[in-house]
Parts: C-alpha cells; structure tokens; sequence
C-alpha cells in the first residue's frame, strides 16, 4: 500500500512538473508571420517619442538621450530591476537581433535566448503596438548610437529571481488580445486611445496593482504609487481632471504646465520630455482619449505621516 502510495506522488509529481513547464514555457513570433516590410524611420521615431524608450534605457546621468545603454536601477516590491542595454551595439545591445525578436521581446516578453523578461518592461501594454510600428521604431532604434557595456544582473530575492515562475504570471496578466478601433468613436479618439494603451502604456504608472503585480482592471488609470518611490502617480480619469479640457491635456503634453498653474513633477517630466516631440495631432489625439475615461475614485491615498 505505502509502496503504490509513494508511486501514486512520483507519477502526480512528474505530471504536475511537466504541465507547469508546458504552461510556463516562453511564446514568440516566428519569422514566417511576418510579412514583407519596408520601415518608416519617420514613424519609427514618433514610436520612439510615444513608447518613452529613453526614459528608461538612455544612460543615467548623460545628456545624451540617444545612448541608450542602460543601466538605470528600477526599485520595486519585488527586488530591483536594472534596464538593459537596447542600444545598436551588436553584441551587448540589439543590434544583432531580428525583426521577429524584437517583435517577440515587446509583444510577448521573451528574450531572443527563450527566456522570460520580467513586467518591469511593459510588454503588457507594448503587446498592442501593430507590428508594422514595432518594425519601424526597431528600423530607428538600429539608426541610433551603439553603446558598449552590459547591464548587471537584476537583484531580486528568492522566488522572484527564478524566471520560469514568470509564465504563469503571463497567463493571467498578457492576455494577448490586439486592440480594435471602436467604430463608435472619431479616428482622432481612436488614435488617442491606441497611443496611450499601446506605446504610451499610460496604465502601467497611473494604475494600482495587485499582490502579484498586476493592474487592477477595474481601476486602470485611477493612480497609482510612484516607480521611483517617491510619492504617487495620479488619477487621470474625469474623477480628477473633470476641470481640465482637451486643450488643458494637450498643454500639459507639450509643456508641462497644468491647467492650475502648476508644472508636472518626478517622472511625468521625463513623460512630457518625450511627449512632446509627438506631432500636435498625436498630443490632441492623446488628450481627446484620457479626456473619455470615465470618473472613477480609485484607492484613496494612505494619511500622511507626521513628521
């Protein structure tokens, strides 16, 4: 009895290993789903400006925004994530890679050596940028200067540093959907909407998360604690900016003044910096879609410590 027993364990051990690898194991894009394509450097750097890839890639403490070797650290609940190098440099960036993945890396979140990328890297939101627009913006990055020296490792504790684990959180936060045009709404409100919930991925700093790091549905938009851990992000939706007008939206875009006389602060300087070499049609596109979200309170922040 005890022998079929520890049999029985063996046998729901090695099937429940062999589902959690099935489940668990890396997608891609292979090369074949992609058709013929000619890049639009033009495009390809609106994609550059709207997904804010120097903000986080670009060389700490260096003017230059275009070297984009990396390093900067990324503190969360978590451990901390250190950026990678995706500058054009074949052999410590992206130089090397191929459309498939590059595509592969942004839409899915896995490396070109079949690993997981961890979410600090918002392939949650980059899953909705159209492929011909992952094409071009990897077409500019490849125009941009090489930087040599890789990244070290990211610091995180045990179980968070084994990347496997990183499949299931896929399952239930990459849904993989695309994002359709709503027939119901102008081009403009339409391209607004792709912007912010692709590229722009807006939701990914001005959302709450759960435990396990995922953005509360219900509450997308509604604010959320700040990446760099100072302070928080705010509410966007009509709940805070019901005052503010499409136009108030789009200034705040290009120059960082809010329509209460204020100027933006922490990351969102970083935000406007890139935001701003959008054309004015994309900024007035942005600002007629965060203009549409409907009001929701959100969480209410924690009371301020005395000091």
């Amino acid at each position: 009895m005890i022998r079929r027993l520890i049999l029985l364990a063996a046998i729901a051990a090695v099937l429940g290993l062999a589902a959690f690898w099935y489940l668990t194991a890396p997608a891609s894009v292979p090369a074949s789903a992609l058709a013929a394509h000619t890049p639009d450097l033009a495009n390809g750097k609106e994609m550059f400006y709207a997904s804010g890839c120097a903000s986080c890639h670009a060389v700490p403490k260096q003017p230059d925004k275009t070297r984009l070797g990396g390093g900067l650290a990324l503190n969360s609940p978590f451990g901390t994530f250190y950026v990678p190098n995706i500058s054009s440099d074949p052999k410590d960036g992206i130089g090397a890679w191929t459309d498939a993945q590059f595509i592969t890396a942004l839409t899915k979140g896995t490396s070109p050596e079949g690993e997981h990328y961890y979410p600090a890297f918002p392939y949650t939101s980059y899953q909705h940028i159209r492929f011909d627009d992952l094409r071009d913006l990897f077409a500019y990055l490849k125009t941009l200067p090489g930087v040599a020296g890789s990244v070290r490792d990211h610091d995180l504790p045990f179980p968070f540093n084994i990347r496997r684990t990183l499949g299931l959180w896929k399952l239930l936060f990459l849904d993989g959907k695309p994002l359709p045009p709503d027939p119901s709404r102008s081009a403009q409100w339409n391209r607004g909407a792709y912007l912010v919930n692709g590229p722009g991925h807006c939701t990914e700093c001005h959302s709450p998360r759960n435990a396990l790091g995922g953005v509360i549905a219900s509450l997308r938009f509604t604010g959320g604690p700040s990446p760099d851990g100072q302070g928080g992000v705010p509410n966007i939706t009509q709940y805070k900016l019901k005052s503010w007008s499409e136009a108030d939206i789009a200034e705040t875009l290009e120059s960082g003044m809010t329509a209460d006389a204020d100027r933006v602060g922490g990351n969102m300087v970083e935000v406007v910096r890139n935001i701003s070499q959008l054309t004015a049609a994309d900024r007035m596109a942005i600002a007629a879609y965060i203009k549409s979200l409907p009001a929701v309170e959100g969480h209410k922040p924690p009371p301020k410590k005395p000091e």
